[in-house]
């Protein structure tokens, strides 16, 4: 029986760790927290999942909570009109909502992983509870057939060197905020629709809104990308929770009015229901060597770290712990050494760079073109729609995205159709 060593216990290891284990392979799994210390703590991310993503943890049977969660069924866009927002009331410019295929669901990391990693114990799997430095890695290493670093955060990042050619940015590029709230109206445009919504704000950043599931039930998240210096970047020196969450709503009486007017009762939902933060994205070279020779290989954000704006991370996870799964079961009894190393992640690349491409893009000011596509999305309700499901396959923005001519062609293509 082949041992592999898991270290982090996010949406990543935990999936893989449980993939791996169901298939017969000796899983050890390192987890800096507890399963009560995640479920009791400050909430991670924002994660929301969109249907393939979804789809790989109904295969592996791991979709524990999707009779409770909300299930979004469309993503809606609102872009403030410049200059409308101080002084006096915002408008929108732009606000429209496409239609999923699949519905997305979001459930808080903190209940998903408790009780991811309590199932990964109860099913015999070796939990270690340390957090693990390059020094305990390099020991250890020594007792497994493959070592997976899929904890994002800390020293052991350190091993994955920066790859500059796919990483053009040095610096952080948002300040994020973010709040968990019970109490939030629905929107009265789809008041029956459970949506995501992304709120542009030209300039100063986005504010994006999405139901979940928490440790408390049916919430909803308010989550802030404020551009560096700008007027949303106010949340570096914010402690308290409750002072944390004014400010997320003094923000959004300025800026969003529209999003306001429905989280006026709103209260947390817990003590640990913010977060804030910024980091730059990232993508790093996916073989780290261990002091000793041993070599590890990057899992997820450990490798590829994008800025949360469009909403890929907990489904990059996912696929990233689908596609470096299909690769360790085709390998069979063969040495995990770095040239599959290398050809597992290039694997992983290949859905990985679309969102790394879409996501770097969506950071920039948006091009003449872009700016056309999203307002035609208000008129045109097949735009909207695929613009939606891009969120579920970035590769397809390669079709009508990026370049003005295949934009200009496919709006073209649409309102042909809707006036035939």
């Amino acid at each position: 029986m082949r041992k592999i060593l898991v270290v982090g216990a996010g949406q990543s290891g935990l999936q893989l760790a449980l993939g791996l284990q169901s298939h017969g392979y000796e899983v050890t799994l390192m987890s800096n927290r507890t399963a009560d210390e995640i479920r009791t703590g400050r909430v991670m991310s924002t994660q929301c999942m969109f249907h393939t993503a979804l789809q790989h943890e109904r295969d592996l049977e791991l979709n524990f909570w999707e009779s409770r969660a909300p299930r979004i069924q469309g993503l809606g866009v609102s872009v403030a009109a410049p200059g409308s927002f101080d002084p006096g009331p915002s408008r929108r410019a732009v606000d429209w909502l496409g239609r999923l295929d699949g519905f997305a669901q979001s459930v808080d990391q903190r209940v998903k992983m408790a009780g991811w990693m309590e199932t990964f114990a109860q099913r015999g799997g070796q939990l270690v509870i340390h957090g693990a430095a390059v020094g305990d890695l390099d020991y250890l290493s020594r007792a497994y057939d493959l070592v997976l670093v899929a904890a994002g955060k800390g020293e052991l990042v350190r091993m994955f060197a920066r790859d500059p050619e796919r990483s053009p940015y040095s610096t952080p590029q948002r300040a994020l905020a973010v709040a968990y709230v019970h109490g939030l109206g629905p929107r009265p445009e789809h008041p029956d629709t459970e949506a995501v919504r992304c709120n542009l704000v030209p300039g100063v950043g986005e504010m994006f809104v999405m139901p979940t599931y928490t440790v408390s039930g049916r919430a909803d998240i308010l989550f802030w990308e404020g551009v560096p210096g700008g007027p949303l970047d106010a949340f570096k020196d914010v402690r308290d929770p409750a002072e944390h969450l004014s400010l997320t709503l003094e923000l959004m009486k300025r800026f969003l009015p529209w999003e306001y007017a429905r989280a006026t009762e709103v209260e947390l939902t817990d003590a640990g229901g913010t977060l804030a933060g910024r980091y730059a994205p990232t993508v790093r070279r996916p073989v780290g060597r261990l002091p000793s020779g041993g070599l590890a290989l990057g899992v997820a954000d450990v490798v590829v770290a994008n800025d949360p704006i469009t909403g890929q991370g907990s489904n990059s996870a996912s696929k990233c712990a689908a596609s470096y799964l299909a690769s360790i079961l085709e390998h069979g009894d063969e040495p995990f050494d770095e040239e599959w190393m290398r050809r597992t992640f290039d694997r992983y690349w290949d859905i990985a760079r679309h969102v790394t491409k879409w996501t770097n893009a969506m950071l920039a000011p948006p091009p003449e073109h872009v700016l056309g596509l999203i307002g035609a999305a208000g008129e045109l309700q097949p735009v909207a729609d695929r613009f939606a499901n891009g969120f579920d396959d970035p590769a397809d923005f390669e079709n009508f995205f990026y370049e003005p001519e295949k934009t200009d062609a496919y709006l073209a293509e649409v309102s042909a159709a809707a006036g035939a």
